[in-house]
């Protein structure tokens, strides 16, 4: 049922929302000259996956978890784009083609080793990964790996059609604030 959801919220939200990622597009190409970022995160049963980002840091940027970056390295628009959410939107291609669902834990990268094997541990990854979910509307974050992997456990065995909406609209109404980045 979510995943038909998913499908369903995904394919009208591009279908509605294509003027808006349109204009951040362009303004992302005067930003950084490439607005679309592509990186490989962990997925369900840890397989590899491209996760679609609007870019927020310059391109040369070293690929860490926002928690450990520097926020010298946020521009200007990305940093509206991380306050507003909006950095989050191409995701639902993510969402359309099933590598990720709306509600599930955050996906991370492969070099995070320490979130892997609590959450291994927890069989988090048995269960596909999401743009939101109850740690985020929570506001924890990858930088505490233990407690991220609980909530996401937490989550996921008891997550209902109810949470599932209940988690979206708490983030679409701007609980939760992401990863904090590092001052």
């Amino acid at each position: 049922m979510i995943r038909i959801f998913d499908f369903l919220f995904a394919f009208f939200g591009l279908l509605f929302l294509w003027p808006i990622l349109i204009i951040l597009y362009i303004i992302g190409l005067f930003d950084t000259g490439s607005p679309i970022f592509v990186q490989e995160r962990v997925g369900r049963f840890k397989k590899p996956f491209k996760l679609i980002k609007f870019r927020t840091m310059p391109v040369n940027t070293k690929s860490v978890a926002t928690h450990l970056s520097k926020d010298i390295s946020i521009t200007k628009f990305g940093s509206f784009l991380r306050k507003s959410k909006l950095d989050e939107l191409p995701q639902l291609i993510n969402v359309l083609t099933g590598d990720m669902s709306l509600v599930g834990p955050r996906p991370n990268l492969y070099n995070q080793t320490e979130l892997i094997k609590e959450r291994d541990k927890r069989g988090v990854y048995n269960a596909v990964p999401g743009i939101t979910g109850l740690a985020q509307i929570n506001e924890i974050d990858m930088s505490t790996p233990v407690k991220l992997a609980e909530k996401d456990a937490e989550m996921l065995q008891n997550l209902t059609v109810s949470d599932y909406i209940k988690y979206i609209f708490a983030t679409v109404g701007g609980k939760g604030q992401g990863d904090r980045i590092k001052k």
